[in-house]
């Protein structure tokens, strides 16, 4: 029998940089910097199942995972553009020796230099590379807030190398991606922007490449048949691209995934692929992300669930509470049982609070399980869901089957009766 309880009213306004500490998440320290946050235990769960489960999805989707550092040659990123289009948002060039090193702003241009390092056929594309890799910009300290806006960020970041005529194909294979990890989350988009450039000397002057990208993304979109705004000046400097969306909840905007074509870096690195003919042919490079910078998505998601995450992302996905002293053992037991099925439980014993303060406290966790005398007599567990469920006694091992099995398949339902 399952019986619910009214769930408790939630607030209208939720600001991630209150709630993620409140909750345990991530914190910063003057001595570490302005923009320069670190993730506490609770938030490192989070991001290290954002982190199995990005790489996942990618990997069933064809990705190959890379690694590469986080530091370049100044003139690795003059040969990108990086240093002629976006030196400003970049730190600046540490000198060893003759040489000067920076912090990637990037990691397309490493990306670039790991396909250049092998030679490769027409068949072997298209090659997706992709990294969950640190890239540092110099953000202004006024701007800094929180986990959206810092100054050292790890990117969910691919680079697809491919065919012109795989271009359109890839992007949209990207934009699906990015809709089934969303409802994973459940995170809802804003809009969907094509970003065009603008005025100035801000962007690379290649006229003809900018107007075949265009098309391209332009084309992905109208096939897509999702609603998009075009907004010049919001492209790239290498190139055009789609920017998905979020707000939070004072309406404020920010773009968290992107899929972006690049006709610029293949000719800067001297890039190419034999085709069917036994010719060099330049492939062109589509950047992409899933999830945006861990940190943004973290922020975004704190927000949107009021901390109270999806089971399968949950930090702590089951609490075990023992009613007396006498089922302190029993309880131990159970969280044991909880790790060795890997799911995320700890207890939380009488010494710190009655049972309703121990519930109450619990409130965010996706499952409570209950363990009075009864229960422990039997070998049984009382469940409250976060929702405000109750389930009626039952033996351990069922109860723990149906939850990892929800979990497993991330499904948005707790309990399915």
């Amino acid at each position: 029998m399952v019986t619910r309880s009214p769930s408790a009213r939630r607030p209208t306004m939720i600001d991630h940089r209150k709630l993620g500490r409140e909750l345990d998440l991530f914190d910063t320290d003057p001595l570490m910097g302005a923009g320069l946050p670190y993730w506490l235990p609770d938030g490192a769960a989070v991001r290290h199942t954002l982190e199995e489960y990005v790489r996942d999805i990618e990997r069933r989707a064809g990705y190959r995972h890379v690694y590469s550092p986080v530091l370049g040659k100044r003139e690795l990123y003059e040969i990108s553009g990086h240093w002629s289009h976006y030196r400003d948002d970049m730190f600046p060039p540490m000198q060893l020796g003759a040489e000067q090193v920076l912090l990637r702003p990037s990691l397309c241009p490493h990306h670039a230099l790991i396909y250049r390092s092998r030679s490769h056929s027409h068949r072997e594309l298209p090659l997706r590379i992709a990294e969950l890799g640190g890239m540092y910009r110099s953000e202004l300290s006024g701007v800094l807030g929180g986990l959206t806006r810092v100054r050292a960020i790890q990117l969910n970041d691919a680079h697809i190398f491919c065919t012109p005529d795989q271009v359109a194909d890839e992007a949209r294979a990207a934009l699906d991606l990015i809709r089934r990890a969303y409802d994973a989350l459940g995170i809802r988009s804003a809009r969907y922007r094509l970003s065009l450039p603008g005025p100035g000397g801000k962007y690379v002057a290649a006229p003809e490449l900018w107007r075949r990208s265009v098309a391209i993304l332009t084309e992905v979109l109208d096939a897509s048949g999702v609603p998009y705004d075009a907004v010049v000046g919001e492209a790239a400097f290498y190139g055009p691209k789609i920017d998905v969306q979020i707000s939070d909840a004072a309406g404020r905007e920010s773009t968290l995934s992107t899929v972006q074509v690049d006709f610029h870096q293949p000719e800067q690195f001297g890039l190419h692929y034999i085709g069917s003919d036994g010719a060099r042919h330049r492939p062109v490079m589509i950047h992409r992300s899933i999830i945006g910078s861990l940190e943004r998505v973290v922020a975004h998601l704190i927000e949107a669930h009021d901390g109270a995450f999806p089971a399968w992302l949950a930090p702590t996905q089951v609490v075990v509470l023992p009613v007396t002293d006498d089922e302190t053992d029993d309880a131990e037991r159970l969280v044991q049982r909880c790790l060795d099925s890997g799911l995320r439980a700890h207890a939380v014993s009488r010494a710190d609070g009655t049972l309703g303060a121990r519930i109450r406290n619990s409130r965010r966790v996706p499952y409570q399980a209950v363990i009075g005398p009864k229960e422990a007599a039997n070998g049984h567990v009382a469940l409250r869901l976060r929702d405000g469920r109750r389930i009626d006694p039952q033996p351990v091992d069922d109860a723990l089957r149906r939850i990892v099995g929800s979990i497993d398949t991330r499904s948005a339902e707790l309990w399915e009766n």
